[in-house]
């Protein structure tokens, strides 16, 4: 399904990345022929690969890169990245550039709760071609779009839609991510918004309210 894809798209010279379900030879190959980039990640759909990407991380040193970024939503997150060429000779994957662990820890502030969540990876770039810092970027761009994915999956139930005719899947989308946009504009931070859907859903006059379809919303709106 991913190859008659991208035979749409003009994909030389960019960064093709996917998760576990897409790291597969083929796709690599395609990617590669099309002068682009293959940026996946590794789990236990591929057990080989994983074990071997493991088992070289688990000597691991310094990271290669460390980056903080700011309190968000009360989190204060640390991403560190070991990248490695060792086994670019040894493993059964076609044109692997080098092999990365990506460690994301995440503080939560107001609980003092910690977090560690683990990636294994690897892209056809080399060191020479894209640096740990890049490499941690491609991989930070690529889970931004998969959680916007995901809230839509998640509330909608996106994934196993019945609606696959002719314009409807495009319009049905974008109605959906109108709707998550307006939820999220009001979000308050202990509302999640399943839980602001479900809170909505008994009562139709707060829909309109948040659509500015009222004449208090309007008349509140003015006032601010």
């Amino acid at each position: 399904m991913a190859i008659p894809l991208l035979t749409t798209c003009d994909i030389a010279g960019k960064d093709i990345t996917g998760d576990a379900l897409l790291t597969q030879r083929a796709i690599a190959t395609y990617v590669v022929e099309q002068q682009a980039h293959d940026h996946f990640t590794v789990k236990s759909n591929q057990p080989t690969l994983e074990r071997d990407i493991a088992a070289l991380c688990e000597t691991r040193g310094t990271p290669d890169f460390v980056e903080v970024t700011p309190p968000d939503h009360g989190r204060i997150e640390t991403r560190r990245i070991w990248c490695s060429t060792a086994l670019n000779a040894y493993l059964d994957f076609p044109h692997v550039g080098q092999v990365f662990r990506i460690e994301r820890e995440s503080l939560n502030k107001k609980t003092g709760v910690n977090s560690l969540d683990i990636a294994l990876g690897l892209t056809s770039r080399t060191p020479h071609e894209a640096s740990p810092q890049r490499v941690l970027a491609v991989n930070r761009s690529h889970w931004s779009i998969e959680s916007v994915h995901h809230i839509i999956d998640w509330n909608y139930d996106e994934d196993r839609s019945r609606i696959r005719t002719g314009f409807g899947p495009e319009n049905i989308t974008r109605l959906r991510r109108f709707a998550v946009g307006i939820l999220k504009s009001f979000q308050q931070p202990a509302h999640s918004l399943a839980t602001m859907m479900r809170h909505l859903a008994f009562r139709t006059r707060l829909v309109f309210d948040y659509l500015r379809m009222t004449h208090n919303s309007t008349t509140r709106a003015r006032a601010h």
